[in-house]
C-alpha cells in the first residue's frame, strides 16, 4: 500500500466511516492535537527514561491512539472494531497517578515547570495536552463524542503533572516554588 492516495490534495480527508470533510474541521483538529501529544510522548521516550515512567508512557501513546480514533469516528458509525475512550482508560490513568503520588512530597504551593530535561519534556507534553483538551472541548460544542475523550485528557494532564515531579524526584532534582506563593 502507498502512503500517499492523492485523495487529499484539495484539502479534504475522511473521517473513519468515509465522510469526507475540510482539513481544518474542528475534528480533524482535535485529533490532531491528540497525535502531537502522541508524537511529543514518543520524543520523552527516545530519551530512555526510568522504566516506571517510560511503561506508564508506552500506555498513553496506546490510549492515545485510541483516542484519536475515537475523535475520528461519529458516534452514529456503529463499525466493527471501532474502539472508543472508556471508563477504564481514565481508572487507569487514576490508578497511575495514586501510585506516583504516594512516592512525592505532597503539594502545598504552586511550581515552576522545569527541572530535569525529562522532567522539562513532560510539563510541554502535559501543555500540548491541555491545549488538545481545549480543543476537544470546542469540538464537543458542536457535535456529540460522549463523555470520556474530555474526562481522559483532563487526568491525562493531570498525571504528567506528577510524571514530571516524580522524574524530578528520581534525580533529586528540586522543584522550583513560585515566588509569588511566598
Amino acid at each position: 500500500m502507498k502512503i500517499y492516495t492523492r485523495t487529499g490534495d484539495k484539502g479534504e480527508t475522511s473521517l473513519h466511516g468515509g465522510r469526507r470533510v475540510p482539513k481544518d474541521d474542528l475534528r480533524i483538529d482535535a485529533y490532531g492535537h491528540v497525535d502531537e501529544l502522541n508524537s511529543w510522548i514518543g520524543l520523552v521516550r527516545s530519551h530512555n527514561p526510568e522504566r516506571t515512567i517510560d511503561s506508564v508512557l508506552a500506555s498513553i501513546q496506546n490510549d492515545l491512539f485510541v483516542l484519536g480514533a475515537d475523535l475520528a469516528t461519529p458516534l452514529d458509525i456503529k463499525k466493527a472494531g471501532v474502539t472508543r475512550i472508556e471508563p477504564h482508560h481514565i481508572q487507569k490513568l487514576e490508578q497511575e497517578i495514586d501510585s506516583i503520588e504516594e512516592k512525592l512530597e505532597p503539594l502545598a504551593w504552586f511550581i515552576l515547570p522545569g527541572g530535569s530535561t525529562l522532567a522539562s519534556h513532560l510539563h510541554i507534553a502535559r501543555t500540548i495536552c491541555r491545549r488538545a483538551e481545549c480543543r476537544v472541548v470546542r469540538l464537543s460544542k458542536d457535535v456529540s463524542l460522549g463523555p470520556h475523550p474530555l474526562v481522559y485528557l483532563n487526568r491525562l494532564s493531570d498525571l504528567l503533572f506528577v510524571l514530571s515531579r516524580f522524574a524530578n524526584r528520581l534525580t533529586s532534582m528540586p522543584e522550583t516554588r513560585w515566588p509569588s506563593a511566598d
